[in-house]
C-alpha cells in the first residue's frame, strides 16, 4: 500500500505522480494510450493527405506544381496557430476537453474539404482544418507522458508519436488504392469519418490527466476513482487525500517557459524543432509531386512518400528505446548525421529506384523519426503545469519551419532548380541541428520545479 500518513488521525496523502511512477502500465492506461495513438494516426493521415492527393489535383485541375505551395503552407499555418493557442488553453482547462473538441473539429473540416473546387477554397479549408489538427500532438503527448511511469516515459511518448507516421504511411497506401478508382476526394472522406468515431469514443473512455487535476485543485472525490481504476492493485483507502503542489504557478504559461533557468533550454528546443520541420515538411509535402515530375507514375510517387513515412515509423520506435537507454544527445547526434547524408543523396538517385527508395527510407528514419524525439525532449523538460504549453510552443515554433519548407521549396521548384541542388539545400537544416547539439546548450531531463513538488502536510 502506497498511502501514508503523519499520524493515525490524519487522512493518508496520495501523490498521484509517485503512484504512476512506481507501477507498471496497466490495462486502463493502455486503453488511454491506444486512444491517444488513434488520434495521432488520424493526425498524421490528415496532415499528409494533401501531399498524397496533390498530383491528382494538379492533373484534374490542370494547374502548375507551384500552385500547391500556398495550399501546403495554409494547412501548416493552421497547425502552427492551433499548436500555440490551443496548447496554452489545454494547460488552463485540461487536456481532455481540448483534445476531444479538436478531433471533432478537424474531422468535420476534412469531410467538407472535397467541396473545394479551386486553389483558393482549398487554401482556406486547409488552414481551418490545421487549427484543429494543431491541438492533437501537444495534448496526446502530455496525456501519454502523465499516464506513464518515469522510467518508460520517453519510450511511451515516442511509441504513441509513431501514430503520426503510421497515419501518414497509411495515408499513402490508402491514397494509392482509392485515387485510381474513386478520385482524390475519397481520401478526405476517409480522413473525416474515422476521427468522428474516435472523438465519440474518447468522450466515454478518456479521463483527464490525474496530475493535471491534482495541480488544479480538483477534489479528491473526483480524482481517486480514476486512480483506483488505473491502479486497482494499490488498494487506496476511502479517506485518502491528494497531495497538492505547494502553490499553483502564477503568470502566463508561455512566459513561464523561460522561468526557473529554462530560457536557454527552451530556445534550444525551439531552434532544433524549427530546423527539423523545414526538411521534414518539404519532404512530406513535395516528395510525391517531385517524383511524379521526374517521370514516375502517380502510384509509384505516392509509394515513395509512403516509404518516407515507413522509415519515420521504424525510426521513432527504435530511437525511443535508445533514448531511454543512452539519453537524448548521443542518439540525436547520430540521427542528424545520417539525416544530412541521406537527404542530400535523394537528388542524385532519381534514376535508380532501389537507391532512391533506400535514400528516402533512411531520410524518413532520421528526419521524421527524429521529430518525435524532439517532442519527447520538450515533454520531458517541462513540469506538468507547463507540459502541454511547452510541447505546443515547441511544435508551434517548429511549424514556422514547416510552413517555410514547402512554400520556399515551391519557389525554388518554380526557378527550375535541379533536384540534386534542391535536396542539397533541404539537407542544410540537419547540419545546423548538429551544430546546436555539439556546441549549443546542453538540454537534458529537467527535475520537477518547486511548484510541482507535492506539499508536505
Amino acid at each position: 500500500m502506497t498511502a501514508h500518513s503523519l499520524n493515525p488521525s490524519q487522512a493518508p496523502q496520495i501523490n498521484v505522480t509517485e503512484l504512476i511512477d512506481r507501477n507498471h502500465i496497466g490495462v486502463r492506461q493502455w486503453m488511454i494510450l491506444i486512444l491517444c495513438g488513434a488520434c495521432m494516426v488520424m493526425d498524421g493521415f490528415d496532415v499528409q493527405a494533401i501531399g498524397y492527393v496533390a498530383p491528382a489535383i494538379l492533373q484534374e485541375w490542370n494547374i502548375e506544381k507551384s500552385a500547391m505551395g500556398p495550399v501546403f503552407g495554409a494547412g501548416l499555418s493552421g497547425l502552427l496557430v492551433g499548436s500555440l493557442v490551443l496548447s496554452v488553453l489545454s494547460d488552463k482547462i485540461g487536456r481532455r476537453p481540448v483534445l476531444i473538441a479538436s478531433t471533432f473539429f478537424f474531422a468535420v473540416c476534412m469531410l467538407v474539404t472535397p467541396l473545394a473546387d479551386n486553389v483558393e477554397h482549398l487554401v482556406i479549408l486547409r488552414f481551418v482544418t490545421g487549427l484543429g489538427l494543431g491541438a492533437i500532438m501537444p495534448n496526446t503527448m502530455a496525456l501519454c507522458g502523465e499516464f506513464s511511469p518515469q522510467r518508460r516515459r520517453v519510450f511511451v511518448m515516442m511509441l504513441i508519436s509513431c501514430g503520426f507516421t503510421v497515419g501518414a504511411m497509411l495515408g499513402g497506401m490508402i491514397a494509392a488504392a482509392l485515387i485510381p478508382s474513386f478520385g482524390w476526394k475519397s481520401v478526405f472522406y476517409a480522413g473525416g469519418a474515422i476521427p468522428l468515431v474516435i472523438a465519440i469514443t474518447m468522450m466515454f473512455w478518456l479521463p483527464e490527466s490525474v496530475q493535471f487535476q491534482a495541480l488544479h485543485g480538483v477534489p479528491a472525490g473526483r480524482i481517486l476513482p480514476v486512480v483506483r481504476r488505473l491502479l486497482p492493485q494499490e488498494h487506496i483507502p476511502a479517506n485518502a487525500e491528494i497531495a497538492r503542489p505547494a502553490a499553483k504557478p502564477k503568470g502566463a504559461p508561455m512566459v513561464r517557459l523561460f522561468a526557473e533557468g529554462r530560457t536557454t533550454g527552451t530556445l534550444t528546443i525551439w531552434c532544433i524543432s524549427f530546423l527539423n520541420m523545414i526538411g521534414l515538411y518539404f519532404l512530406s509535402q513535395w516528395l510525391p509531386t517531385l517524383a511524379k515530375g521526374a517521370g514516375l507514375t502517380i502510384q509509384t510517387a505516392v509509394l515513395l512518400g509512403t516509404m518516407l513515412q515507413l522509415g519515420g515509423t521504424i525510426g521513432t520506435i527504435l530511437m525511443g528505446a535508445l533514448i531511454d537507454k543512452y539519453g537524448f544527445k548521443p542518439v540525436l547526434l547520430g540521427c542528424f548525421i545520417l539525416a544530412f547524408i541521406s537527404v542530400a543523396s535523394i537528388g542524385h538517385a532519381s534514376n535508380e529506384l532501389v537507391l532512391l527508395f533506400t535514400s528516402v527510407f533512411v531520410a524518413g528514419f532520421m528526419v521524421i523519426g527524429g521529430q518525435p524525439a524532439i517532442n519527447a525532449l520538450a515533454a520531458s523538460y517541462y513540469p506538468t503545469a507547463l507540459r502541454t504549453t511547452g510541447v505546443g510552443w515547441s511544435l508551434g515554433v517548429g511549424r514556422i519551419g514547416s510552413v517555410l519548407g514547402p512554400v520556399v521549396g515551391g519557389q525554388l521548384i518554380a526557378l527550375s532548380w535541379s533536384q540534386a541542388n534542391l535536396f542539397h539545400v533541404v539537407a542544410i537544416p540537419s547540419l545546423l541541428i548538429l551544430g546546436l547539439l555539439l556546441f549549443g546548450v546542453q538540454v537534458t531531463h529537467k527535475p520537477l520545479s518547486a511548484a510541482e513538488a507535492p506539499a508536505a502536510h
